[in-house]
């Protein structure tokens, strides 16, 4: 009984989303653009609503969507991207994976503002923000190309409702 509750908690919670983005008055361009740029942002960590909203204004896509992509995914996506950024970052940046474990490691357990200026560290943090830039970039994309196909069929549907 109470997982029919938490799939129909879901399903509502997709529903309401799908009608916010289906809703706004504006091109499927422009809504799919925002919303994969707040994805984009809602992945990248340090950044959020206010920068997706800042972006979406800058590059005169639709600043509602962009809002709701950053909320969807802010935060909650940035922990379990986190390992899969490593890796990629690893890997883009050619460092050892095993070695980027072990130096984030030694840097969050004996974390201290002082070590921050130390050049090491960006040996630790200059791949896991790579590899978060490139899976952000990646999830934003495909977020873009999902959005921008649901929302331009459903508004060639409700104007043209002889093609269902």
């Amino acid at each position: 009984m109470a997982s029919r509750s938490v799939i129909d908690r879901i399903s509502r919670f997709f529903k309401a989303v799908y009608l916010k983005l289906f809703r706004i008055n504006d091109s499927p361009q422009k809504i799919a653009m925002g919303f994969g740029i707040g994805v984009f942002l809602g992945v990248l960590p340090f950044t959020g609503p206010i920068a997706a909203l800042a972006m979406a204004f800058l590059l005169r896509v639709n600043r509602a969507s962009a809002l709701l992509g950053s909320i969807l995914t802010n935060t909650w996506m940035s922990i379990p991207v986190f390992f899969f950024s490593a890796r990629i970052g690893a890997f883009i940046t050619g460092v050892k994976y095993q070695d980027l474990h072990s130096g984030w490691t030694l840097l969050v357990n004996g974390f201290r503002w002082e070590k921050l200026l130390d050049v090491g560290v960006y040996k630790v943090l200059l791949p896991i923000l790579a590899g978060y830039a490139a899976v952000s970039l990646t999830i934003g994309i495909i977020s873009y190309l999902l959005v921008f196909i649901v929302v331009k069929y459903a508004k060639h549907d409700r104007f043209h409702p002889s093609h269902r």
